[in-house]
């Protein structure tokens, strides 16, 4: 029985992957944060993965709190999951200037870091220490361009992004041993919620549209579609990678 474990697997990228995946024969652990207005598409995506014949335990909790973890990783071992693919698609955190009225302050930056940049870390830490990580398997982190361009009010999330990436680097060569593969994932820009949040992502919707060659924007199911293919055994020797995903956007 393999399972992955999906952090942010209500919408965006972690929805779909965990849909995809349980079609691949996995079932499906999520941690997602949702009120009463957006739990409807939580349950919508539990369901899919019923109706793909797989199990679906969720938990609707702050993923980067150290207690909910704690909590998350006793109840997987309890059911007795082993987690195959690990999947961190968590975008919370500030945006705004480093400068001027309305700047992040220390604190911003703390929050935006350790919940986007350190959290998968903490996560792998917590899984391998209980003995849930299984051999072999792969860990996924979701990052953006935004790891080397500047945007107006992305400061913070441009540090979260860099310290991610430094982060899985690192986790790949710790956890080859184990034969667990470490990789980011770098989207293309995709209409998301998350994205939505973001100020000025109407320009940013439409910028990417212009510059990517295939005239569309990335979409979660191509991510999901990708997440699907590196999990195969034959992508094992792939670790500590960026690997792009976004029809050529970002060489455009």
């Amino acid at each position: 029985m393999k399972w992955a474990l999906i952090l942010g697997a209500s919408s965006g990228f972690g929805a779909a992957t965990a849909v995809k995946l349980a079609q691949d024969g996995y079932d499906i652990a999520g941690v997602h944060l949702d009120r009463r207005q957006t739990m409807p598409q939580a349950e919508a995506v539990q369901r899919l993965v019923r109706e793909a014949g797989r199990s679906a335990l969720f938990f609707n909790k702050n993923c980067s709190a150290p207690e909910n973890r704690a909590a998350v990783v006793a109840a997987l071992k309890a059911q007795g999951a082993r987690i195959h693919v690990l999947l961190h698609s968590i975008a919370f955190g500030v945006v705004k200037p480093y400068l001027g009225e309305g700047a992040a302050t220390p604190d911003d930056v703390r929050l935006t870091c350790e919940v986007m940049g350190n959290d998968v870390v903490y996560w792998t830490q917590a899984l391998v220490s209980q003995g849930l990580l299984a051999s072999p398997g792969r860990i996924f982190a979701m990052t953006s361009e935004g790891d080397r361009r500047v945007g107006k009010e992305y400061g913070p999330v441009s540090a979260a992004k860099s310290a991610l990436e430094a982060n899985l680097r690192q986790l790949s060569v710790e956890l080859a041993p184990l034969r667990v593969t470490a990789n980011c994932i770098l989207a293309g820009v995709t209409d998301t919620p998350a994205l939505r949040r973001i100020p000025g992502h109407e320009e940013m919707l439409a910028g990417s549209l212009r510059r990517n060659p295939h005239g569309r924007l990335t979409t979660p199911a191509d991510v999901a579609n990708l997440i699907s293919l590196l999990c195969d055994e034959r992508a094992a020797w792939l670790t500590g990678a960026v690997i792009p995903c976004d029809g050529g956007e970002t060489i455009a």
